[in-house]
């Protein structure tokens, strides 16, 4: 296929800055390098405490920015590019990546190639340590611990994952949408705020009919855990909140009843101890905060709602 800027199908790249505007010029700085033809990028700023992110758009004036005055989370944020995005394609890319010049090319075409293909994710590499993978796939949720585990994940890249295939879900750090399919699914779940949003997602656009696949041929390069560090606070308060939430809408009859039996009296159980032996004051607090989260939302109507394009 020919990606000429007359026939390239435009693709709408968003990326939400929160407090690392640093970063994210990094990644706008590897976007100026790519070879494909027709693209529009938006940046939403997601109310960030730390650093002056307008100095973005002065820095990268080709870029569309989008203030937005309260923390909407990473699904409330891309939903705000969304709807300004004008693209036949949506990528959602995070901030703290870089991308091979080549990237979008694979992606668009696999699009193109097959109707029936709701969303596709790029392989991801670890930016800090060459060649090892963190995504080529991701194998399905089980239903009942809600966890799953990444195909590749830290493996060295010997071209063992050199051809592309259906894959449970894609990755949230690097993933495009055809807008068409936002349309009749809808955007992503705000009620997340963070984590299992894009999981969520791609649930959704599987009940519509729809695959997900991975494409080899693209290639980008993942910082990870600049904004939300490793086992923080925040991190354990929401990833713990999600699963549940992931967990009430998209668990449904006797497997619901079982995941919840293991939720309440082995996964629960076992979390406090783990902190409390652990002396992890600070995240045994955010756990049961999350928790508690649960207990005072436990009317199922808000907790399945989802915003509309």
């Amino acid at each position: 296929m020919s990606l000429s800027n007359g026939n390239a199908s435009l693709v709408s790249i968003i990326s939400i800055n929160y407090n690392y505007p640093e970063v994210t010029a990094e990644m706008l700085a590897s976007m100026r390098k790519i070879s494909y033809p027709n693209v529009e990028i938006i940046i939403v700023d997601n109310a960030s405490t730390r650093g002056d992110a307008s100095v973005l758009k002065a820095q990268f004036p080709e870029i569309k920015f989008i203030q937005s005055d309260v923390n909407l989370g990473f699904a409330g944020g891309n939903n705000l590019g969304i709807k300004e995005a004008s693209g036949k394609y949506v990528m959602l890319l995070n901030n703290d990546t870089e991308v091979a010049p080549d990237f979008l090319e694979p992606l668009v075409e696999k699009m193109e190639g097959d109707p029936t293909i709701g969303a596709v994710s790029p392989k991801i590499h670890f930016y800090h340590s060459p060649n090892t993978f963190q995504y080529a796939g991701y194998t399905p949720l089980n239903k009942y611990t809600i966890r799953n585990g990444g195909i590749g994940y830290r493996e060295p890249d010997n071209g063992q994952y050199d051809n592309d295939y259906e894959t449970a879900f894609a990755h949230g750090a690097a993933m495009m949408v055809p807008m068409h399919v936002i349309r009749e699914v809808g955007m992503m779940a705000e009620l997340y705020f963070l984590y299992y949003e894009e999981l969520d997602w791609g649930q959704r656009i599987k009940d519509a009919g729809y695959k997900i696949c991975y494409v080899h041929k693209s290639k980008i390069f993942h910082k990870e855990s600049i904004a939300t560090g490793k086992a923080s606070p925040l991190k354990i308060h929401y990833i713990n909140r999600s699963r549940i939430i992931y967990m009430r809408r998209n668990v449904h009859g006797p497997t619901y009843l079982i995941s919840l039996f293991y939720l309440m009296f082995i996964s629960v159980p076992k979390n406090i101890l783990t902190l409390s032996v652990k002396r992890e004051w600070k995240l045994l607090n955010a756990y049961l905060k999350a928790i508690k989260w649960h207990i005072m939302h436990l009317s199922g109507k808000s907790v399945r709602e989802n915003p509309v394009l």
